[in-house]
């Protein structure tokens, strides 16, 4: 059934904005019209015959953007009318007039379109894959041929709310560096760019020989003052072939391989990938998902092409038989901490919750580093731009003592 999104006044002449699901234009004229209100303008909101891709795209492209906190707050109330014994298409419904955010609204009524057409919900999430992951999918999949689906849509929030808090905390910790360092760049750039060629210019008028850390101030300030086009231009040129460099298959592998390596970046990297591996790996076996394709999503999420070609060849050797903490044993991208923990989850029958164990360790252990790393930032900011000022101030001052010297 198509979905129109409209707009209509009410008894009392005041606009109100709404979705509806009716067969054709007329009838959703005479829907609103049979709920009070005058109709002024109706849309459908998606064709009837859209594709996956065109369906998706044209939801989050238009309207309202759609956030990840909304999603995970309508699949715990999902959750918590599905274990409250409402069938699925009444808890969509009841969805759709809780939900606030327009485009969502629209979103939420195509998935129960779908389902009311004879799809699973599977399907249905599946026709929005920018929306919804190949996590969620998947493990919306496992709770429907389990008969857990609300279980598993709970573990879902929760995993979704988990991600969501980690994220946040960490750029909670950068906010304030990167803060700092933009306005101190910018206080050095007005200050070389404006106050000081006001300055230097009586040492020029002067015909005075100029010390050598002068000259390339002045020189400095003038480059700023008639080709700080450059810069940007320089470094937009940096930025666009940084982007092209990254999505050819050898640039991609060699950043991967550096964000792997680099002695400041590798550890935490290395900790930040285990906690995302732990955490999605135990999440998709609680729900019902099979090891080898719980696996190969997870490859897709930890962004490195390096892990992802380890948990490849993991998925073939568990094939042969082999476990899994056999298979990462010895591999110096994943840490013994957590192959041990995979071991005994292995052994005891408990490796989802050896996987949470090992992903609560590691999460705490990367919001700790970044917090170290944080806090040292701003004194070597504070020293930088220290030392920047100072060099400014010298340049400014020697000439000064030398005509004072002359002058004597």
């Amino acid at each position: 059934m198509p979905v129109y999104e409209y707009t209509a006044l009410d008894p009392g002449g005041k606009k109100r904005r709404g979705i509806i699901e009716a067969d054709s234009l007329a009838s959703a004229r005479q829907k609103i019209r049979q709920g009070g209100g005058y109709p002024v303008d109706i849309s459908e909101t998606v064709p009837k015959g859209r594709s996956r891709k065109t369906g998706s795209l044209f939801s989050l492209q238009f309207g309202p953007r759609v956030r990840q906190r909304e999603i995970h707050l309508i699949t715990r109330q999902l959750a918590t009318l599905l274990e409250a014994g409402i069938p699925l298409v009444q808890a969509l419904n009841g969805l759709i007039e809780q939900t606030g955010n327009r485009t969502l609204k629209t979103i939420i009524a195509q998935i129960k379109d779908s389902v009311n057409e004879g799809n699973t919900l599977t399907a249905a999430l599946s026709e929005h894959p920018r929306l919804f992951s190949r996590i969620y999918v998947n493990m919306v999949r496992a709770g429907e041929a389990s008969g857990s689906l609300d279980v598993v849509l709970e573990r879902l929030a929760e995993f979704g709310e988990n991600q969501q808090a980690l994220k946040s905390r960490i750029t909670a910790a950068l906010i304030y560096p990167i803060f700092m360092a933009v306005i101190g760049t910018g206080v050095l750039f007005m200050l070389i760019t404006f106050i000081v060629p006001g300055i230097t210019k009586v040492f020029e008028n002067s015909q005075q020989a100029l010390p050598m850390i002068t000259i390339l101030l002045i020189r400095v300030s003038s480059f700023l003052q008639h080709s700080w086009w450059l810069i940007l231009l320089l470094l937009a040129g940096v930025f666009f072939l940084l982007r092209f460099s990254l999505r050819r298959p050898g640039g991609r592998r060699l950043w991967d391989r550096m964000k792997l390596t680099l002695p400041l970046l590798r550890d935490l990297n290395i900790k930040l990938a285990s906690a995302r591996f732990g955490r999605t790996l135990a999440s998709l076996l609680q729900a019902g998902v099979p090891l080898v394709t719980a696996l190969q999503i997870v490859k897709n999420i930890l962004n490195n092409v390096l892990l992802a070609e380890v948990l490849e060849r993991a998925c073939e050797e568990l094939e042969k038989g082999k476990s899994l903490s056999g298979i990462l044993r010895g591999n110096r991208w994943f840490p013994p901490m957590l192959v041990q923990m995979i071991g005994v989850g292995e052994q005891s029958g408990a490796l989802e919750k050896m996987l949470s164990r090992a992903a609560d360790s590691y999460e705490k252990e990367v919001e700790a580093r970044i917090i170290a790393l944080t806090s040292l930032i701003e004194p070597v900011m504070i020293i930088g731009m220290g030392v920047a000022v100072a060099i400014i101030v010298i340049s400014i001052l020697l000439p000064i003592f030398e005509m004072n010297q002359l002058i004597r």
